[in-house]
């Protein structure tokens, strides 16, 4: 395993994944980006054309494709039967599929084997996500949860959106959507999302992802001078 793990979870649009690789850049660690791996499974399972309420389905899908994840120039790149799909996994389509994936018990323990095997490899990473500090990385060296009013989510959804070109929806259906997600994932029975007992929690809302990124470093900083 890695010999610094830092976590950072947090709820739909709280900023959790810029922050990640900005603070893995900072550090010279390897971003973990969890959510590329639910989709890259959820592409996976779409070119299939498999039913996604089908568990079974969805997890043969993990074995039989091959799925490869690796940094370059500080971002994760997926190839899946060695094909680049790093582009395609962001699409609409795909993002409103993966919760399919992320509610699968036998998937989701599939996924952590999948994350941790990632960390092993490195010396120091950063990984974000929904469960990485409760479930995946229980014994990280810090674990930070990174949290927003849904206005805020939702208007940082938006102009998300709106800088890639795609479809925009009115912050009303954005918050609306969000809000769903939300008590979606604290609702699940495996991974809920919900901050570790031990976890930094950082509400973001009022902060630019400049300050957010300082603040998580000078965490680190202390920690680190500390264990020194």
């Amino acid at each position: 395993m890695a010999d610094l793990i830092i976590t950072i979870d947090g709820p739909a649009a709280s900023g959790k994944s810029t922050v990640a690789r900005l603070l893995a850049r900072k550090l010279g660690a390897s971003f973990l980006d969890t959510g590329a791996m639910y989709r890259a499974v959820t592409l996976a399972a779409m070119r299939a054309g498999v039913d996604l309420n089908d568990e079974q389905k969805l997890l043969d899908i993990t074995q039989t494709c091959k799925f490869q994840f690796s940094i370059k120039a500080g971002k994760m790149t997926v190839h899946i039967d060695n094909t680049d799909v790093t582009g395609q996994i962001r699409s609409p389509e795909v993002t409103a599929n993966a919760r399919y994936i992320a509610a699968a018990p036998r998937v989701r323990e599939k996924l952590v084997q999948m994350q941790r095997q990632f960390a092993s490899d490195r010396h120091k990473i950063v990984t974000e996500g929904r469960d990485q500090g409760t479930v995946v990385f229980g014994n990280a060296d810090i674990k930070f949860y990174l949290t927003a009013d849904s206005p805020e989510r939702a208007r940082r959804r938006q102009a998300e959106l709106r800088d890639k070109g795609a479809a925009v929806e009115s912050l009303e259906q954005i918050q609306k959507a969000i809000e769903q997600r939300d008590k979606s994932d604290e609702n699940r029975t495996v991974g809920p999302l919900k901050p570790a007992e031990d976890a930094i929690i950082v509400d973001t809302t009022n902060m630019s992802i400049e300050q957010v990124v300082e603040k998580l470093a000078y965490h680190v900083k202390e920690k680190c001078s500390k264990r020194t």
